[in-house]
């Protein structure tokens, strides 16, 4: 059983209450089935909540047909519709987190008319105050959407993780692709510095050398006297061609690599020659490892295709990197910082929004976003959530998914 489905047993195991569209003022639509939710509320002649106290009966709905959502309610008395000069309105919404929200109200047709745009999520405890004749009525009640209730241990289990939203930096990037190469100023090729016999080699391909070490001994041919061939820097022995009783000539005799440090090559196109520079950053990965470097310089690339090639150090001492291993790379062309900003693995799609679920003790709730610039990794947040905000990073689609499952719908 892989991971995924042991952490939805779990999750159905210990429970998880949605409450998507509870008692909600305007029409949402439900599932029948739902058990997480409370019976529908009672609906008027507008499809609003009617809220009745003795023979006098409000109706509230939020309405939204070709305008932002606002309250509009009607009233009557004994069965007989009131004038909107006749009585009077107050709604209060406290969210969760405890932001509240009043609408006064006024008189407009034949309804009166809340003074203000109901923000999404429709999602909050709702304090109803009607004033008619010098006398009061008042209700509560909740009208919850996108909302779920998960415990503290399922939401360990589920592998959620959250941050908190606010400022950062935009990072411009290009991806490039190329390879790891052994650096050149890191590759020593050695020769005889006199031509003669070898009399004896030391070490074979694949060991580690440090400078000063001796390869091997020649017998001079002029003098006769066998003198030491050093290694002129620490490496590995990638290359031999020596062995006792050879002659050494001209040729290379060894070939020694420093891999601690390689270089990498990335292929740009010369429309992005512009953009890149020397001293900017690059992360680069391969085979789920990723490091970051800085371009060192710019080359025109040989070859057929009009390319440029990026040259960057590789730190290699913890031995991640092999010359020869291709690698994609992406270059921070330019940073542009934000006021507010969220992670990219947070965001959900939920009805016709982008979402994130913002996470209050137990309770999750969606924040539908109008968002603006982004960098792959990060977007901006124009509207619809707050700095400070604890918002679900990793795994928010399980919550996303148990919203669907309810079958629930909004009506706009």
């Amino acid at each position: 059983m892989n991971s995924f489905i042991k952490t939805l047993l779990l999750v159905a195991s210990f429970g998880l209450s949605v409450n998507l569209f509870a008692s909600g003022d305007h029409d949402h639509g439900q599932d029948e089935h739902d058990e997480h939710h409370e019976e529908e509320p009672q609906k008027g002649a507008h499809n609003g909540r009617l809220l009745e106290d003795g023979d006098f009966v409000v109706e509230l709905a939020i309405f939204e047909q070709d305008v932002p959502p606002e309250y509009r309610a009607w009233a009557s008395v004994d069965g007989k519709s009131l004038k909107p000069s006749d009585w009077k309105l107050e709604v209060q919404l406290t969210r969760l987190g405890g932001a509240v929200n009043r609408f006064a109200f006024k008189a407009e047709q034949d309804f009166l008319r809340g003074q203000g745009v109901v923000e999404e999520p429709h999602s909050f405890d709702v304090k109803v105050t009607a004033t008619y004749q010098n006398q009061q009525h008042q209700w509560t009640y909740p009208s919850y959407e996108g909302r779920v209730t998960m415990a503290d241990e399922v939401a360990a289990a589920s592998g959620l993780t959250t941050a908190i939203a606010g400022e950062g930096v935009l990072q411009e990037r290009i991806k490039l692709y190329g390879t790891i190469v052994a650096d050149p100023l890191r590759v020593s090729h050695i020769q005889a510095r006199y031509p003669g016999l070898i009399r004896s080699v030391k070490p074979t391909i694949g060991t580690r050398v440090k400078a000063g070490d001796v390869l091997a001994m020649v017998e001079s041919n002029e003098s006769l006297r066998e003198y030491p061939l050093h290694a002129p820097i620490d490496g590995v022995v990638v290359e031999r061609h020596a062995n006792p009783g050879e002659f050494s000539a001209d040729r290379v005799l060894f070939t020694l690599l420093d891999e601690r440090v390689l270089e990498l090559h990335l292929q740009a196109f010369p429309t992005d020659a512009s953009k890149i520079k020397t001293g900017q950053t690059i992360t680069f990965s391969a085979g789920g490892v990723q490091a970051i470097t800085r371009t060192e310089y710019i080359t025109p690339r040989h070859g057929e295709t009009p390319t440029l090639e990026v040259h960057a150090p590789v730190d290699n001492s913890a031995g991640n990197w092999v010359p020869n291993q291709a690698v994609e790379g992406w270059v921070d062309i330019a940073q542009t910082p934000v006021p507010l900003m969220v992670d990219n693995r947070a965001l959900q799609s939920f009805r016709d929004w982008q979402v994130v679920f913002i996470q209050i003790g137990d309770t999750y709730e969606i924040r539908p976003l109008e968002l603006g610039r982004s960098d792959g990794q990060f977007t901006e947040v124009l509207s619809g959530l707050k700095v400070g905000d604890n918002y679900v990073v990793e795994n928010s689609f399980l919550l996303k998914a148990d919203l669907e499952k309810s079958g629930a719908s909004h009506d706009h």
